[in-house]
């Protein structure tokens, strides 16, 4: 588990003034803990707020479960399509992977065929032979503001398919500090296991990617400008070791 410092007066500043534009929301927390937990996604909910009934199916068929056999461990993360055989999810989710595999809405086990990861954030892209389906992420062309209402749809605990509503709280410096510039701070709760969930507005258009967590149940995403630019150039991307070959090269 990664220590990150406390986030500075600039953010707590920043999370008093969006929490104090709406009476319905929890009351700022004090100071950020110092332990964060690599996380994602959502705890169960009803349905995605201001979405409408077609974008929530659409959320629904681009988001997939992933689940990474290493070397001695078994791991499951969240991700979503970006096309029908690529998809987004975290590095940390295919970390020292042996073997992925993802799971569609509709019960389909595909296995992976590559997966690429980067160091300017925790991204990963993971590509399949087999096709994922039809319903692939519309990204948003800039991020969330303070305030705006958020959802994420993903699967914690590798369980079901749940959802999870919140509010974008602000910017600050990654809490692991392994990102290259700034995150998204959001009120949405999320739990293990479903990183890499996709994070939607009010339109159904993705606006960042959960990858981590605090002990105040805040949540933290990449900011869609970040990932846009991550996928508009592809040599910052590069293999991810299996933990086969990692093992191999070590005797």
């Amino acid at each position: 588990m990664s220590r990150a410092r406390t986030a500075g007066a600039a953010l707590a500043a920043t999370l008093a003034l969006a929490l104090a534009g709406c009476a319905t929301l929890p009351q700022a927390p004090g100071a950020m803990p110092d332990d964060f937990v690599p996380a994602s996604s959502a705890s169960p909910g009803d349905g995605p707020g201001a979405l409408s009934p077609d974008g929530f199916t659409a959320a629904q068929r681009m988001t997939v479960r992933v689940r990474n056999v290493g070397c001695g461990f078994i791991a499951t993360g969240t991700g979503f399509a970006l096309d029908s055989h690529t998809l987004v999810t975290n590095r940390h989710v295919v970390d020292d992977a042996k073997r992925i595999t993802v799971t569609t809405y509709d019960g389909r086990s595909i296995a992976a065929t590559a997966a690429t990861t980067t160091a300017v954030a925790d991204i990963a892209i993971v590509t399949t032979e087999e096709s994922l389906g039809s319903a692939f992420a519309v990204r948003a062309d800039a991020d969330p503001a303070e305030g705006d209402v958020i959802t994420v749809v993903g699967y914690p605990n590798g369980g079901r398919l749940t959802t999870s509503t919140g509010v974008v709280l602000g910017t600050t410096s990654d809490p692991l500090g392994g990102a290259v510039g700034t995150v998204l701070a959001t009120s949405a709760k999320v739990s293990q296991g479903s990183s890499g969930s996709p994070v939607l507005d009010e339109e159904g258009h993705v606006v960042g990617v959960i990858y981590a967590k605090n002990f105040s149940d805040q949540s933290f995403i990449v900011p869609i400008s970040t990932l846009n630019t991550l996928l508009s150039e592809a040599s910052l991307f590069v293999p991810e070791a299996s933990c086969v070959s990692t093992n191999a090269g070590a005797r």
